[in-house]
């Protein structure tokens, strides 16, 4: 017993380097990306040494990792209400989220890039995260035709890649150079263009 509040004070001080790190390679690939970054680099950004980083995550592949988990977060909306307007509302808050053009939004948009371009580490990462998010629109769609606020004869997995196309092609946009004034505006013809495609 008497050794416990110094092992949680242990992992209290290991939880925020960690959170550091994270934090200063999402600050790194934000401006330029992962390729020329280096762990030294990271460490010496997130203010300790150069070998913490190997200390707390053992490669650049469970970094990289690390940094793909926390860059993805955003609030998403609760799934009350009818399949199409959850889907709508998942809609607005992920180009919300990107629109505000964070560090982490532009370090996830980044990675996600790279990813495409094949790079070995990033390619399965978000491969499986992209069918994961698929599946989970794939869900929305299928409790709107449940439901009947999606048309039923909508190909539930179809609409899924069209939906993350939507979403990941319009947030490149958002973060390379906002293309439009405001960001309401295209908030609400993104929403208007899925009740269009999808509603019964």
């Amino acid at each position: 017993m008497a050794g416990s509040p110094s092992r949680r004070t242990q992992e209290q001080r290991r939880a925020e380097a960690e959170r550091r790190v994270v934090g200063a390679a999402i600050g790194l690939i934000a401006r330029a990306g992962s390729r020329g970054m280096t762990l030294a680099q990271v460490g010496e950004a997130a203010g300790y040494s150069r070998g913490i980083v190997y200390h707390h995550f053992g490669s650049r592949e469970r970094l990289l990792e690390a940094v793909v988990d926390e860059a993805q977060r955003f609030e998403v909306p609760a799934g009350e209400g009818d399949g199409l307007g959850h889907l709508v509302r998942l809609v607005e808050a992920y180009l919300r989220n990107i629109g505000r053009r964070t560090p982490e939004a532009r370090a996830f948009l980044q990675l996600w890039g790279e990813a495409i371009a094949a790079d070995p580490v990033l390619e399965p990462l978000f491969a499986r995260r992209d069918a994961d998010f698929r599946g989970e629109l794939a869900g929305m769609v299928r409790r709107g035709v449940a439901d009947g606020t999606v048309r039923a004869d909508v190909d539930a997995e179809a609409a899924a890649v069209l939906l993350l196309a939507l979403l990941r092609g319009s947030g490149l946009q958002l973060i390379a150079e906002p293309p439009v004034g405001r960001l309401d505006v295209l908030v609400r013809e993104a929403a208007r263009s899925v009740r269009a495609a999808f509603g019964a």
